[in-house]
């Protein structure tokens, strides 16, 4: 395909080159026969100087024919002059006959229009002919450029050597099994007709970016044995209103000739979104909405029981629009979560059969230390231990490598050439510090694995580094003030030292803390002024009248000012929780700093052991 695709550029490129080298030749050939233009003094004076051997004269016009002497030295071989309007050319006639030129009388032909017009025609008939020859061998490729109707769908038949099936896919158990079910209708369809079943027409898988939606609908194809159509939604809509109609058209009928078969169509919102949408004081989208009509009549007009089936794959199934999601289309809405403990750590086996580890890694562990990661994040992390042993010529992929790995995919890049002055460098140890201490004070924060001056990212001058010991989908009250505690540790701690003199290194810790407490307060119904209510709603998308609206507002402005109030009031409070107990260990937060500073780096054994004992949570 890709070399079919190639030819056709190189003929198209061809054509223009001959189409350019034929219209300069013929420019070319016009010109090199015109004659000189002169004015009719000019002529004379050329006839009178003897440097015309022939003149032909016509109603309108002299034209003469130089000598060969005189031409080499004009140029040109022929001259010409416009006749005086109404005046006799006898003087003109007589130093002709005093020169010896011969005398030529021309009549014009009352046709000569017609010769001016086929010079201009000719031309541009044989651009034509060639523009149209080469628009004709373009369009008989299928995916050519100017085949606009066409889908762009690639296919994937079961002898593909890429072919992929539930083994290759982990992480997702909830998922396969849902899907198991359409795995087993193509293979046995009988089984569910006979009792008068009918499977679902279409299965949205729906998740966060990297859970491996596109992945796990080709193991479906793999699994069932049958022809996989895949396209994005975006490739479906174009500039021009009803080309994304007809691509439509076309892919339904190329999969119904392979029936069974499936269509999975990711991205679905780029062409499923609500026609609601953008609607009112601006204009929609007329080749979106065409192209999405296009697809409801088409998902409407075909028989699930030839085993056609559509999937489609989003992270935004809220845009879409609610025709999409009604029975009879996609039927079936099967979520993609991200993985747990174990989930992780079978996709971690996956990635790593391609790789070679030292015996001692235990992927477990590493399992462990990825919380919130997906299936792209981990195959990333695989990747990156692997070129980090390659670049320090290892033999195998060590436990050092992936946690540095780990770190360079939620951290970003050591930059250890960064200078900081001393000062500095002293203040942002004494940041992490106060974060670290803070999280070995109080009872419900995760667990510090490791503390940094090192600077990693954009913007990060350090960091602490916090590992929750198991999964976790529920916070109370008193875990989230502890977690926000945390993140005022570094503030807390340079207010102490330097007397209140404070710098901009706690931004991110600000921004993300007030936005807890602010949720605290309007979502989770954590604040006892407010009470169990929830204030404000993020707008749907769908229902969207003005690109410029976020949020719908609720509330009243006494409320809003009570939520502010409330908001204050937490950080203030846990502001001086923290403060309290950085008060009473001042001496340690000292010593873990000079130690910091020398070190730039400290694990949990080293923290342990500066702090000699595990202390007891503080109140």
């Amino acid at each position: 395909m890709q070399k079919h695709k190639q030819r056709q550029w190189q003929f198209s490129l061809l054509y223009l080159v001959v189409a350019v080298i034929l219209f300069y030749i013929l420019q070319k050939g016009g010109q090199s026969g015109q004659p000189k233009s002169l004015s009719y003094t000019e002529f004379v004076s050329e006839v009178r100087a003897g440097h015309l051997a022939e003149v032909s004269i016509s109603a309108d016009d002299l034209t003469g024919t130089l000598t060969e002497d005189a031409a080499k030295s004009e140029g040109v071989k022929t001259i010409t002059a416009a006749r005086l309007p109404n005046i006799p050319d006898a003087a003109l006639l007589q130093d002709l006959e005093n020169q010896h030129v011969k005398l030529i009388g021309r009549i014009e032909n009352s046709n000569s229009w017609g010769a001016l017009l086929l010079s201009w025609l000719l031309p541009l008939l044989i651009l034509g002919a060639i523009w149209g020859y080469g628009l004709y061998k373009v369009r008989r490729g299928a995916s050519g450029p100017l085949t606009f109707g066409k889908n762009r769908a690639k296919i994937y038949d079961q002898s593909s050597a890429n072919k992929l099936n539930f083994g290759d896919v982990a992480g997702v158990d909830e998922a396969k099994a849902e899907l198991f079910e359409v795995v087993d209708f193509l293979r046995n369809p009988q089984k569910y007709q006979r009792l008068g079943g009918r499977i679902p027409k279409g299965v949205l898988l729906v998740g966060a970016p990297g859970t491996g939606k596109t992945l796990l609908a080709r193991a479906v194809a793999g699994e069932s044995g049958v022809p996989f159509f895949s396209i994005s939604g975006s490739e479906f809509v174009e500039m021009f209103v009803g080309v994304g109609a007809a691509r439509v058209r076309d892919l339904f009928e190329q999969a119904k000739q392979k029936a069974p078969c499936i269509i999975f169509i990711d991205e679905l919102d780029a062409v499923g979104k609500s026609r609601a949408s953008g609607r009112g004081a601006f204009v929609g989208n007329d080749e979106r909405e065409q192209t999405l009509n296009q697809l409801l009549v088409e998902m409407d007009g075909f028989d699930a029981s030839k085993g056609l089936i559509i999937m489609g794959a989003t992270n935004t199934p809220e845009v879409l629009d609610p025709a999409l999601l009604r029975p009879g289309r996609f039927d079936r809405q099967v979520v993609i979560d991200k993985p747990d403990l174990a989930g992780r750590e079978e996709i971690l086996v996956l990635h790593a059969k391609s790789v070679k580890l030292a015996p001692e890694v235990d992927l477990k562990t590493i399992a462990a230390r990825t919380p919130g990661m997906v299936g792209a994040d981990l195959a990333n992390v695989i990747n990156e231990s692997a070129l980090l042993a390659a670049r320090r010529g290892a033999e195998a992929v060590e436990m050092r490598d992936l946690e540095e790995a780990i770190d360079r995919v939620t951290l970003g890049l050591e930059k250890k050439k960064r200078v900081m002055t001393a000062e500095e460098k002293e203040r942002v140890a004494y940041h992490e510090a106060g974060h670290a201490l803070v999280g070995f004070s109080v009872e419900h924060a995760d667990p510090v694995y490791r503390v940094s001056i090192i600077s990693r990212g954009i913007g990060s001058l350090g960091h602490t580094l916090q590992l929750p010991t198991q999964e976790r989908y529920l916070l109370t009250r008193t875990e989230l003030e502890d977690r926000i505690a945390v993140m005022l540790g570094g503030r807390v701690a340079e207010e102490i030292i330097y007397d209140g003199v404070i710098s901009t290194g706690a931004s991110d810790d600000l921004e993300r803390a007030s936005e807890l407490i602010r949720q605290m307060v309007t979502r989770f119904g954590m604040s006892e002024r407010l009470g169990d209510l929830t204030y404000g709603r993020p707008l749907n998308a769908r229902f969207l009248s003005s690109p410029f609206e976020t949020d719908d507002r609720n509330y009243s402005e006494e409320t809003a000012r009570a939520i502010d109030d409330e908001t204050r009031r937490i950080m203030d409070q846990i502001h001086e929780r923290v403060k309290q107990i950085l008060s009473k260990r001042v001496d340690e937060l000292r010593e873990i700093t000079a130690v910091l500073v020398k070190k730039e780096t400290l694990d949990r054994t080293e923290l342990d052991a500066l702090l000699k004992k595990k202390p007891e949570a503080a109140d």
